[in-house]
């Protein structure tokens, strides 16, 4: 079965429906009161699934992976940053971009507010991509970002992974993402998003402790959050009923183009030209 092709944070659209029922305060109180308990119980078991994640065994990392870093080359114990724990995000943005996904880029943006936090509670966030370092720090400062950003050029990071695909994996139609064959893969499409976790002790060994992919993410996304509890919700009317339909970088909201299926951003169409500008 043929999987489609998303930026990462797909569907779950909340459209808008028919009027509301207006009612009087002891109605809606009684109403919310009676969602409430709903509500709990997703809490509940929001809490039983952490539980279970923290309980998932653990593989060892044999590899000794090596970055591009701001500092020089840096290596995945590097990345820890004298913490004990290390979550990546897994940022599609391949080595002939000229700029990031939109949707991980919409990701990316939760980072900032919450990284002092983590890193003051034992845990460092790095992103990586396959982009050259360069290319990499240009748009991280276009985009005012702090975090940690390395590339992983010429490593086998994001194919061990399973972020990344090599051309005859895509030319053959199937690769393995999300843990499962996807069919149907655009050829140019080379990279999806994610998110890996990492422990490292005080003898220096590191482990895989969890890998997240396609809406896995989407607990780490503050805005979505918000939006599920704004009154249209997420409100994405695209055919596709994913972020495309409104999701830009930040920094060109006031401008007019659109995103495609595969996360890239292209400007409107200029008079006399003959198509859509990167």
């Amino acid at each position: 079965m043929s999987t489609p092709v998303t930026t990462g944070f797909k569907d779950s659209a909340v459209k808008p429906g028919p009027p509301h029922k207006i009612v009087s305060s002891e109605e809606w109180l009684e109403a919310r009161k009676k969602f409430l308990q709903k509500e709990k119980e997703y809490t509940r078991l929001r809490d039983e699934l952490t539980r279970e994640r923290m309980a998932l065994p653990w593989e060892k990392v044999e590899k000794n992976y090596v970055f591009d870093g701001p500092e020089g080359k840096v290596t995945l114990s590097d990345l820890f940053d004298g913490r004990s724990q290390l979550i990546i995000q897994h940022f599609m943005f391949g080595p002939h971009e000229k700029e990031g996904c939109v949707g991980c880029s919409f990701a990316a943006d939760s980072i900032n507010g919450v990284l002092p936090h983590l890193e003051h509670h034992d845990v460092s966030i790095a992103v990586v991509s396959r982009a050259p370092l360069a290319t990499l720090e240009a748009f991280r400062k276009r985009m005012d970002w702090h975090f940690n950003w390395v590339s992983s050029e010429g490593s086998d990071f994001n194919y061990d992974y399973h972020v990344s695909f090599r051309k005859e994996d895509l030319e053959k139609g199937k690769v393995y993402y999300n843990y499962g064959i996807v069919e149907g893969l655009p050829h140019h499409l080379e990279d999806l998003q994610g998110i890996s976790v990492f422990y490292k002790d005080e003898a220096g060994d590191i482990y895989h402790t969890y890998s997240t992919y396609g809406r896995g993410g989407e607990l780490q996304l503050a805005a979505y959050n918000y939006l599920d509890i704004a009154p249209l919700g997420r409100n994405e009317t695209s055919e596709r009923g994913d972020l495309t339909s409104w999701v830009r970088h930040h920094d060109k909201y006031e401008e007019k183009g659109h995103v495609d299926n595969t996360g890239r951003y292209h400007k409107e169409k200029t008079p006399g030209s003959c198509c859509s500008e990167d």
